[in-house]
C-alpha cells in the first residue's frame, strides 16, 4: 500500500467566480490537508480525501473574504470544513468523488493532469496532480446574489477549480 500526503507549501486550492458578469475573481483554501492511499506508486485504485478549513478562504479583499464567510455564503460557524471523498480516478482522466460543502454531499468530476513521480534533492519521492473543473455553487446552498441595475447579478452561479497539488510519499 502507498501513501501520499499532500505538501501544501507546494500545492494550492483555487478557484474563480465571475464577478458583475464581466470580470473573474480568484480565491483560494489556504489550510486543508489531503491525502492519496493506493495499492501502488502507479495510483492504481487510489483513494483521495480531502478536508479544507472554510474559515481559511482567502480572494485578497477583508471584507469579501468575511461575507464568504458569513452565513450567506460558507456559514464558517456551523459548517467549518469543505471536504472530498473519491469515488473513483483516473490519473490520466477523470476524479470523482462526494463534495461536501454546508452539510451537503454531491458527486463531482474533475479532469485530472498527472504530472509525474520524482525524487527531490531528499530523497523524497513525490507527484504531481493538478485538477480542474467546474460546480454550480447554487447546488450546495451558496445562494446568495444581488441583482444589477443594468441587468444581471453581481456573483456569477459557475465556481471553476483550479488546484495544484504536490503530494509526498509516507
Amino acid at each position: 500500500m502507498a501513501t501520499f500526503i499532500v505538501d501544501s507549501a507546494h500545492s494550492e486550492i483555487g478557484f474563480k467566480v465571475k464577478h458583475m458578469m464581466f470580470t473573474n475573481v480568484s480565491g483560494k483554501i489556504d489550510m486543508y490537508n489531503a491525502s492519496i492511499e493506493a495499492e501502488n506508486d502507479d495510483l492504481d485504485n487510489a483513494k483521495i480525501q480531502f478536508e479544507g478549513d472554510a474559515s481559511s478562504i482567502s480572494t485578497g479583499s477583508t471584507d469579501r473574504d468575511n461575507h464568504l464567510k458569513s452565513g450567506d455564503f460558507f456559514d464558517v460557524e456551523n459548517f467549518p470544513k469543505i471536504t472530498f471523498t473519491s469515488t473513483s480516478f483516473d490519473k490520466n482522466g477523470k476524479l470523482t468523488g462526494d463534495l461536501t460543502i454546508r452539510g451537503v454531499s454531491k458527486p463531482v468530476t474533475l479532469d485530472v493532469e498527472f504530472g509525474g513521480t520524482a525524487k527531490d534533492p531528499w530523497g523524497n519521492t513525490k507527484l504531481g496532480l493538478t485538477l480542474t473543473g467546474k460546480v454550480n455553487r447554487k447546488d450546495w446552498g451558496l445562494n446568495w446574489n444581488s441583482a444589477l441595475e443594468t441587468g444581471g447579478v453581481l456573483v456569477g452561479e459557475e465556481v471553476k477549480f483550479n488546484i495544484e497539488l504536490q503530494f509526498a510519499k509516507q
